[in-house]
């Protein structure tokens, strides 16, 4: 199964439920996609279901699992079916993890719906937020990807490898 990641106006489709962060042996996950929603009829509904281990931008810890807060840092988790967002204590957003709806994913730009039309993932993970995973700051919005220094925008691409953030930009 694969799940594309949108960063930013950035798509990348990997064989991975989750993100990972590091060089080597420093390699560690820190967004894991533990459930997806399913849009169904049933009278219990499925939901995003994620683990996240992230700093905000003053460097306090923002550990989650399962969607629940595991650190005691001043903010707050705003849950929805489709989405998991951590806003710090003024309601501005460290991050936020949306499954898109077949309808959002296919009215994203037209490079990446041919990606996402070649390798059919199994959902589309919108990220957005500013915030520091290990020594790197990513902030993502909606038309820019910037990892420390290195930008990405508009770009579409699929690997047989997890989606791992390093020093030297993104490697898949």
């Amino acid at each position: 199964m694969k799940y594309a990641y949108v960063i930013g106006s950035n798509a990348f489709i990997v064989p991975s439920k989750a993100i990972f962060v590091g060089e080597g042996e420093n390699e560690r996950m820190f967004l894991k996609i533990n459930s997806i929603h399913h849009d169904t009829n049933e009278p219990v509904q499925s939901f995003l279901d994620i683990d996240l281990d992230i700093k905000d931008t003053d460097g306090s810890p923002v550990t989650i699992v399962s969607n629940k807060p595991v650190t005691g840092a001043p903010y707050q988790i705003v849950k929805k079916i489709d989405s998991v967002k951590v806003l710090r204590s003024d309601g501005s957003t460290i991050i936020h993890v949306h499954q898109l709806d077949d309808k959002a994913a296919m009215g994203l730009e037209h490079n990446i719906t041919a990606e996402l039309d070649v390798n059919a993932p199994v959902a589309v993970i919108r990220l957005n937020g500013d915030f520091l995973v290990d020594s790197l700051r990513v902030n993502a919005e909606n038309e820019k990807l910037y990892i420390n220094e290195n930008g990405y925008a508009s770009s579409a691409s699929s690997g047989k490898n997890k989606l791992l953030f390093t020093s030297n930009g993104v490697v898949m």
